[in-house]
């Protein structure tokens, strides 16, 4: 018995699977990035607006977040700000997801706590290479 749930407890934590929350507003860009995250090994989650995401932070934080800057509700600056207030929102690596390519906009969103950005339309192996760089994603896992 007890060699069994050594076992156990060495499959749970094998098992353990990253969750990485996409906060855009557009629903094009959610299912490509949850297409992409899937397919290296997140449990994703999706909201539709900054508002949504602060929820689904308040629920369970993610290992990695996909943030979008210009949202409804509540914009991507205004959620990295809060969410870095919450509970283990430290936690979190958060990539900005933007069309934005003014470099002041960038430093203020790096500045405010976001970990990277990524550049829209991003694909796999963009993505990848981002999440690898800030440490949410091992590279024998792409």
């Amino acid at each position: 018995m007890g060699t069994t749930q050594g076992t156990a407890l060495g499959t749970a934590s094998e098992m353990t699977v990253p969750t990485c929350l996409i906060v855009d507003d557009s629903a094009v860009i959610r299912k490509v990035a949850r297409r992409i995250v899937e397919t290296l090994g997140f449990t994703a989650a999706e909201a539709e607006d900054g508002a949504e995401g602060l929820e689904a932070c308040r629920q369970a934080m993610p290992e990695a977040i996909l943030l979008d800057w210009n949202m409804p509700n509540v914009d991507g600056y205004s959620f990295l700000q809060e969410v870095r207030r919450m509970p283990d929102g430290d936690r979190p690596k958060i990539l900005f997801c933007t069309t934005e390519n003014d470099v002041g906009a960038i430093a203020r969103a790096l500045r405010a706590g976001a970990d990277e950005y990524i550049m829209k339309p991003f694909d796999r192996d963009i993505l990848t290479a981002k999440l690898e760089q800030v440490g949410v994603l091992q590279a024998a896992a792409a």
